[in-house]
């Protein structure tokens, strides 16, 4: 069974069945209910639905388009991603929306911080990355692309903050790890060693680096599209993390969704309907990495690697604009 499936059903289920009926900036109309949150584990798969194809080449394309700074619609469009198509200006600029934000708050690369403080501090309880920036909220008045052509964001940001929590990993976690490892695997087996200790020795001599540590990851999301957004924003963090994993050798261990206004759209119950009545058993995909850049900053699409991804048909819907 898949966990993720399972849990986001739960979730959507609970908005759509008990939430309120409100009035929206979009003039759709929506059900919405405040204060929701999920846990979806990393160690166990891949947290992308099975219960409908979730657009995967979107998903690593914009977050690499975040990771590089870069607030321009140019390069969503050369990889054929238009998600972010109808906000832009007619040079194709969102004003200072999540990458710039990320890569340059008020002059921080909060990216490099994080990265930095995760390897040198990494019990730190400040691994905080912020999209929240006043001084460069649109103005409600004008249109997005309006706002984007005077150099303020296109749309204020849904995801807001995100939080890294570390962990250090038990004895039994690392013993786990090198049992799942299959290089580890094979090589301890290959060797004489009677503690753990001077198995983790003898691996490193032979170049394996032993995780120490686990990592989450928690978004405060201010808003929230249940149908069409959380699937992918699940996806992205998730994605993010286990970046951050193979970056900084941790092990991936849990991502927290906390949404403020977790809503169904109304021109989405049809499409809700539907999901609701589908199977949540299919098992769940994995992601690897063909190689570690030396950074962040420079994973490809072709570094990033979706296997065993067997989802049943996408579902469609239109995007409240």
């Amino acid at each position: 069974m898949s966990l993720t499936d399972q849990t986001y059903i739960n979730e959507l289920y609970g908005v759509y069945a008990s939430g309120n009926s409100r009035e929206d900036r979009t003039g759709t109309g929506t059900i919405s209910s405040f204060g929701v949150t999920s846990r979806y584990p990393l160690r166990i798969g891949f947290p992308l639905l099975t219960c409908k194809k979730i657009y995967w080449k979107g998903i690593v394309h914009e977050l690499l388009w975040f990771l590089k700074g870069d607030t321009n619609i140019k390069y969503l469009q050369d990889n054929d991603v238009h998600i972010w198509d109808q906000w832009a200006d007619s040079e194709g600029n969102l004003g200072p929306v999540y990458g710039a934000q990320w890569r340059d708050f008020n002059g921080v690369d909060q990216i490099q911080e994080l990265m930095n403080n995760l390897r040198d501090y990494p019990l730190s309880r400040r691994h905080i990355v912020s999209a929240w920036n006043p001084s460069v909220l649109p103005n409600n008045e004008i249109s997005p692309s309006e706002n984007a052509a005077n150099g303020l964001q296109a749309l204020p940001p849904c995801h807001t903050l995100f939080q890294f929590y570390v962990e250090k990993l038990s004895t039994s976690e690392i013993s786990s790890w090198i049992i799942e490892d299959k290089k580890c695997s094979e090589m301890s087996l290959k060797m004489k060693w009677k503690t753990l200790p001077k198995l983790i020795k003898e691996l490193e001599k032979r170049g394996i680096e032993v995780p120490k540590y686990k990592l989450s990851c928690q978004l405060y999301q201010r808003s929230a599209d249940m149908f069409l957004g959380v699937p992918f924003n699940i996806a992205s963090y998730s994605l993010l993390t286990r970046m951050i994993c193979h970056q900084l050798n941790m092990v991936p261990c849990e991502f927290i969704h906390t949404i403020g206004d977790a809503h169904v759209y109304k021109n989405h119950l049809d499409q809700v309907g539907q999901i609701l009545e589908r199977p949540t058993d299919r098992l769940p995909p994995t992601v690897s990495f063909k190689r570690k850049p030396k950074s962040i900053f420079d994973y490809t699409f072709e570094d990033i690697q979706l296997e065993n991804y067997f989802p049943m048909d996408a579902i469609k819907a239109d995007i409240a604009v």
